[in-house]
């Protein structure tokens, strides 16, 4: 099944260019794979909190620069593993060395993976999110979708799964063909003051936001964007919860 989640490609020794932020013990030299492609950066956790949140495992990996997270589904339920990609292979030798340490009460484990369980591991999670099968058809109950489709517009959208390097001049890419300003865009950050990985954006009309749905489940860098219709109300008290 083709999916609309197109992910992340070699294009360098170093995946993801350097982040700003990254500490640079954990960035490999330049000539670190100069006789073979670098492996992909990518850990498999088992273990975690059925509440675990993005932001718990970005905290569980402090000073890696995470670049992907993928909580594992089945039958619309957590199973309580999910895939981390890494900004540099070196990476992921850093983070093999959390294995077994504490998420809350629980301790998690931390193994090695490749790029294709990651994708399959993608494939997998959009057909149980579709109500779908990735071995046989099954019947699919009323989705998330149709709700959406029935959801009352009022010019504002809700944006989920931002990648937590994203800014506003990328939101206004995505959205590339409605008019919008920086104004119009709030990228809202949890009650540690860190980027939540959701955005509210304001457009010029009900019918404008609408229209932008078109867009639900596209790709935003490596992450697919999941948008809701929503309020001003509920943007205000999103923004207010993060100061």
């Amino acid at each position: 099944m083709a999916s609309k989640r197109q992910r992340i490609t070699d294009q360098s020794s170093s995946y993801y260019g350097t982040s700003p932020g990254s500490n640079f013990m954990y960035n490999p030299s330049p000539y670190a794979y100069i006789s073979q492609p670098p492996p992909f950066p990518v850990v498999r956790l088992r273990g975690l909190p059925f509440n675990c949140s993005e932001p718990d495992i970005v905290d569980f990996f402090h000073s890696l620069d995470i670049v992907d997270i993928l909580f594992v589904h089945k039958n619309g339920r957590f199973t309580g593993e999910a895939f981390c990609v890494l900004g540099y292979p070196l990476q992921v030798d850093f983070a093999l060395q959390r294995n077994k340490q504490n998420m809350g009460r629980r301790y998690v484990e931390v193994f090695r993976s490749k790029r294709q369980e990651y994708y399959k591991a993608i494939a997998n999670e959009v057909a149980d999110s579709r109500g779908e099968s990735t071995h046989h058809n099954v019947p699919r109950a009323k989705s998330s979708d149709d709700a959406k489709d029935l959801a009352e517009h009022t010019g504002v959208l809700r944006l989920r799964g931002l990648p937590y390097s994203a800014g506003k001049d990328d939101i206004m890419d995505f959205f590339k063909d409605f008019a919008l300003s920086e104004e119009a865009i709030h990228i809202t950050l949890n009650s540690e003051g860190r980027k939540s990985g959701e955005a509210f954006v304001e457009f010029a009309s009900a019918e404008d936001s609408k229209a932008a749905m078109a867009k639900d489940r596209m790709t935003l860098g490596s992450r697919y964007i999941e948008l809701f219709a929503s309020s001003l109300e509920e943007l205000n008290e999103a923004v207010s919860r993060g100061q």
